[in-house]
């Protein structure tokens, strides 16, 4: 049986992870009392005494927390930003390739995908693998997301008694273009630059719609809707992550479609002049906890599902 630690527990990611984990009989969870923490030595201890540490915790503190292992045999998931570009360690999307999926098995460091970067990559890595579209591609990604991957604390400021009018309405962020997922989004991907990111929160708990247009011009030429719609069938194939022909319900598609879910739709809309590439998915799910569980399901050899709402 492996034992797994869960440094930083009591985050919103970390939480959901414990409970995951904590009706599964083919894992020992490693766990620290209140009073124990935040204390370096009993985390040390913890960290190094795991098969499996899990990183539920701010960038500086992931960073504190892998200079404390010394066990060669830990296996490290990170869910910060910290190391998602860092040489050395496996970014966590088996869905992208096969050698990406076999890598998981034995790698000792690897970092789960952030939740926005998750449907950008999802949908652009593949049209520049197949020279559909080009590396020096300029592209613009908008994101609708529920409040949870605020954290505790934008959670408490949807949920609170006096809830402010301006949190009603949907509300864009990252207006700097300064978004700490950025970075992963153009270094996973092979873009040579970064996109026009717009990332959106909403009024309603967990979901996600991440949306990528195109005008059929930026296209290599000869491709059309037609030759993504293909690319995608081939790469997304389930049970995690699958093409949908058709998710919209009357037109209309929630970004809410698979909350609380561990799933990932990836579709194709539009016309021989602009087409939409779109991916949904929970941001609790397959942005943050629910991808994290995944790759350990890899990295024990379970059943890449165990664990997971499909």
């Amino acid at each position: 049986m492996k034992k797994v630690f869960i440094d930083g527990s009591a985050g919103t990611t970390g939480l959901r992870i414990y409970e995951r984990l904590s009706s599964r009989n083919d894992i020992s969870l490693i766990t620290l009392d209140e009073t124990h923490r935040k204390d370096i030595s009993a985390r040390k201890e913890a960290l190094n005494s795991a098969d499996i540490a899990f990183l539920c915790l701010p960038d500086d503190a992931a960073r504190e927390a892998v200079s404390l292992i010394e066990n060669d045999n830990t296996v490290v998931l990170d869910t910060s930003t910290a190391h998602r570009t860092s040489e050395g360690w496996l970014y966590g999307f088996p869905e992208l390739s096969p050698e990406i999926a076999n890598a998981l098995k034995s790698a000792k460091r690897i970092a789960v995908p952030g939740c926005h970067a998750s449907g950008f990559i999802a949908l652009v890595y593949p049209l520049i693998e197949a020279s559909i579209i080009s590396k020096d591609a300029l592209l613009t990604c908008h994101s609708v997301t529920g409040y949870s991957g605020g954290g505790k604390k934008m959670i408490a400021d949807y949920e609170g008694d006096n809830i402010s009018p301006l949190l009603c309405a949907p509300r864009q962020y990252a207006l700097s273009q300064n978004h700490k997922h950025l970075r992963e989004m153009s270094c996973i991907t092979g873009l040579c630059n970064a996109p026009v990111f717009s990332p959106i929160v909403s009024d309603f708990y967990s979901g996600m719609c991440v949306t990528v247009p195109l005008f059929t011009s930026f296209l290599s030429k000869g491709k059309s809707l037609e030759d993504i719609k293909s690319v995608y069938k081939k790469k997304y194939t389930g049970p995690i992550v699958s093409f949908s022909e058709d998710c919209a319900d009357g037109g209309f598609l929630s970004a809410a479609l698979l909350s609380c879910k561990d799933t990932m739709h990836i579709s194709a809309f539009g016309n021989d002049d602009r087409i939409i590439l779109t991916a949904v998915y929970d941001n609790l799910g397959k942005g943050a906890s629910g991808a994290a569980i995944q790759c350990m399901n890899h990295a024990l050899g379970a059943d890449i599902c165990e664990g997971l709402e499909i």
